[in-house]
């Protein structure tokens, strides 16, 4: 029997959604659940074949059990080496080496020091900063948001060098990235598993939180949509995620990607609604299932992205 387990949190209607797809479809010798951790004892082989993973991002603890898991077998969705690694910044620098257009975005020192560091531990720092040049490149209004955060946390829109500064006091240790605010016409925000399944949807970032995915000028333009998508897995593939969300601003029918490190999408049914919910739940499902079915027990089952796969020296 190959079990699919799903870690997760306060979620209180995808994941049983998912556990109840999985199962309604009766796959011989597949089942899902729940997953449940007890002891996690170093190299010992964890009792499934698959796991979706939907909070190990706030638990250390989850990431630990989950990387451990990984090593013996398990196909965590996603890769929780690489989740552990990527960040924000790094990205959007992906994404232009690869042809994928983003918002001007710069690397701020952060405000207050790193516990036990002094001045000398940034001797190799320019002081002062060359704000300038950042000002004349970024341009105002520029959004300052965690290089590393999600979930909209201390994200900040700036007006003007002096109201950065006054917002940039506030994030303390956070290190911080400035990026030119990109007035769109259209904006979406889109689902994408196994690195090329995605369902494309419009999203409203200015809305209230319920009301994200109620848009009143949905994009019909065929060459946008088809760009969109095409991005999306452009993206994906790149970064190696089995299950994420990508965001792009549209100006001038350039689609921009805002936002693409998701790998624990909102799937709740009273934000996403009624018909992006159901997308998501059958097609996670049929994801796991596919995963489970190809499982080969004690060998590596993660999914890693072409940028770190073309980058492993040949023999």
């Amino acid at each position: 029997m190959k079990k699919i387990g799903i870690l997760f949190g306060q979620e209180d209607t995808f994941p049983w959604a998912f556990i109840e797809r999985v199962n309604s479809k009766n796959v011989k010798g597949i089942i899902a659940e729940p997953v449940k951790i007890d002891v996690v004892e170093q190299a010992n082989a964890s009792e499934y074949a698959v796991i979706i993973d939907r909070i190990s991002q706030d638990v250390p603890f989850y990431r630990a059990a989950l990387k451990n898991a990984a090593i013996c077998g398990t196909a965590v969705i996603n890769n929780p080496f690489w989740w552990s690694a990527d960040e924000k910044f790094f990205n959007n620098a992906l994404a232009q080496k690869i042809g994928v257009p983003v918002p001007k975005t710069v690397l701020l020192p952060s405000h207050h020091r790193p516990d036990d560091t002094s001045d000398k531990s940034f001797r190799n720092l320019a002081f002062p900063t060359n704000w300038e040049y950042i000002f004349e490149h970024i341009g105002f209004p520029a959004y300052m948001k965690p290089h590393d955060g999600g979930g909209w946390k201390s994200v900040y829109r700036v007006t003007d060098p002096q109201d950065l500064w006054t917002k940039h006091a506030e994030t303390d240790q956070l290190v911080m990235m400035l990026q030119e605010e990109i007035k769109f016409d259209h904006y979406f925000r889109n689902y994408c598993l196994g690195g090329d399944n995605v369902h494309v949807m419009g999203y409203e970032p200015r809305n209230p939180h319920h009301l994200r995915y109620v848009v009143d000028n949905p994009c019909t333009d065929k060459k946008i949509l088809k760009k969109v998508k095409d991005l999306t897995i452009k993206l994906n593939k790149a970064l190696g995620y089995d299950f994420n969300t990508v965001e792009f601003a549209v100006r001038d029918g350039i689609p921009y990607a805002i936002d693409f490190c998701n790998p624990a999408p909102d799937a709740d049914v009273n934000s996403v609604g009624e018909e992006n919910y159901e997308w998501i739940v059958e097609n996670a499902a049929n994801l796991a299932i596919k995963k489970a079915k190809s499982y080969k027990k004690g060998k590596v089952n993660l999914t890693w992205g072409s940028f770190v796969s073309n980058n492993i020296p040949k023999k």
